[in-house]
């Protein structure tokens, strides 16, 4: 595996952790959206992460075949954000606009708690694969140095 493919590897990784912490935050800003554009309370989202590989039945061939030593690119990317199907919560409160005839109001499915968990993995795996680059690049660097 080159140099670059691992930078690669950990930058894609980055970029994900990113959007994680993103939609966390956009989670927390909207924790008491009671109407959204669409009509009812803001909907918890989520970041679904998948593996991202090119190595498929062809490049596994042409390698076997010794007709090409092909790198598969690694790393993760976004697949989807998706809503959260949790139901929302109800919260009494008679004299809210949004209260239903009995008083109750329908408060988004974001919990605090969830958010800034997720929050502090984005930011721990984001800080994890700082780390990574940073040796590939001081692996490099030193390598480099071999030839003078």
């Amino acid at each position: 595996m080159s140099f670059l493919s691992s930078m690669n590897i950990s930058a894609s990784a980055m970029t994900a952790q990113r959007l994680r912490l993103d939609i966390a935050s956009e989670n927390i800003a909207n924790i008491d959206t009671t109407r959204t554009e669409a009509g009812g309370p803001y909907r918890r989202k989520m970041v679904v992460l998948e593996a991202r590989s090119e190595n498929n039945f062809r490049r596994t061939l042409m390698n076997a075949a010794g007709l090409g030593r092909q790198q598969s690119t690694g790393g993760i990317r976004v697949s989807q954000i998706v809503e959260d199907a949790s139901p929302f919560k109800s919260v009494y409160s008679p004299e809210h606009p949004d209260a239903d005839e009995n008083g109750y109001v329908q408060m988004p499915n974001v919990d605090l708690i969830k958010e800034t968990v997720d929050s502090m993995s984005a930011t721990r795996s984001y800080e994890a694969n700082i780390t990574a680059f940073n040796a590939i690049k001081f692996m490099a660097s030193k390598a480099l140095e071999i030839g003078k």
